[in-house]
């Protein structure tokens, strides 16, 4: 494909993606706001047309590239020390990363880059705050009671699993499975998978089995629970202050507001 019109094509997947970007906050809002379920499926229908565009789009620039292999970038990652896994010596914790020396200096090159254009450039204003945050804050925000994912758990292994991810690729499996699936029927799927993470922990586990989630043992998962994503801890030697480690970094700028304009 000649360049310009490969340069063509990835303007218009980066206009693509900047506008997916964009519905799907739209979609979120409306179910945070208890939107009518009409509104949010229009919603839906139209973030699901962006993501089809976008990845007929991909398609297209990929041409005749070679199909990338993920193993030996991984390796290659790991091995000249980009990003190696935390306590490796010690079985590593899954989740958790290193960044070794080439990605330490990206890194900074990142953020000398970030604070000549929005600190230096457009005269913005820069904090460093505390990682812990106590619980009265993030109590306030509304992090304590809804900062939560929905998990269940596998009672013969005791690993755990986000419950509306769990359902969605039931879904997917399903309809991939039966291609001639009638039209109004596979709207009435789709439909429960673009609510999947809108449902009561009850309803889950209603649709978790009808949709046959099963466990490795062949059992049902457990019922549904709120799993909170914030690392809780404790502030001093008492123990009786709660803290959490900052679940997003602008909390700290949120609560020095009054002092940021009163300096400005």
């Amino acid at each position: 494909m000649p360049e310009e019109d490969t340069s063509k094509l990835q303007d218009e997947l980066d206009a693509l993606n900047a506008q997916i970007t964009k519905q799907g906050s739209t979609v979120r809002q409306l179910k945070k706001d208890g939107a009518a379920a009409d509104i949010i499926d229009e919603a839906v229908q139209a973030l699901q047309k962006l993501k089809i565009s976008a990845g007929e789009l991909s398609e297209k620039l990929k041409g005749d590239e070679p199909e990338f292999n993920r193993k030996s970038f991984d390796d290659l990652v790991i091995r000249k020390m980009f990003v190696v896994p935390s306590f490796e010596i010690h079985g590593g914790v899954k989740g958790l990363f290193d960044l070794g020396p080439p990605a330490t200096a990206l890194k900074a090159a990142m953020v000398d880059l970030w604070r000549k254009h929005f600190v230096l450039a457009e005269n913005m204003l820069e904090m460093e705050c505390t990682c812990l945050t106590p619980e009265v804050v993030l109590k306030t925000s509304g992090h304590v009671d809804r900062f939560t994912d929905l998990m269940v758990k596998d009672n013969e292994t005791g690993e755990c699993f986000r419950a509306d991810k769990m359902l969605e690729d039931a879904i997917d499996d399903l309809l991939e499975k039966n291609p001639t699936m009638a039209a109004e029927e596979r709207e009435s799927h789709l439909r429960v998978q673009r609510q999947a993470d809108a449902y009561s922990p009850e309803e889950l586990d209603k649709l978790l089995l009808e949709y046959g989630c099963k466990a490795s043992n062949g059992e049902p998962y457990s019922p549904s629970f709120p799993f909170n994503l914030m690392f809780k801890t404790s502030i001093g030697p008492e123990g009786t202050s709660v803290g959490f480690l900052r679940p997003e970094t602008a909390q700290g700028l949120f609560v020095n507001f009054r002092r940021l304009l009163d300096m400005n």
